[in-house]
């Protein structure tokens, strides 16, 4: 069996931001903020100190979890009109 195919760490990171853009359908900026907040929450903290988990399997996975956590709340409607 071959192994997974590992990518820097800046890489992964761009490669959930563009599943999250293709699986949710989010815009791109909106997909990279939300990788910021996993990250500004440490939640690639051991993708960074072993970079065997910067695999596009782990990504796939990943970027189920990160939405969930991190997804943006939905807007309430403006009342003011």
């Amino acid at each position: 069996m071959a192994q997974p195919e590992h990518m820097s760490y800046e890489a992964y990171l761009d490669e959930v931001a563009t599943l999250l853009t293709e699986i949710y359908t989010m815009e791109d900026e909106a997909a990279i903020q939300l990788v910021m907040r996993a990250q500004a929450d440490d939640f690639f903290t051991l993708h960074d100190d072993d970079p065997s988990l910067c695999t596009l399997d782990r990504a796939q996975r990943d970027v189920r979890e990160i939405f969930k956590k991190y997804k943006p709340k939905r807007m309430r409607p403006d009342r003011s009109r």
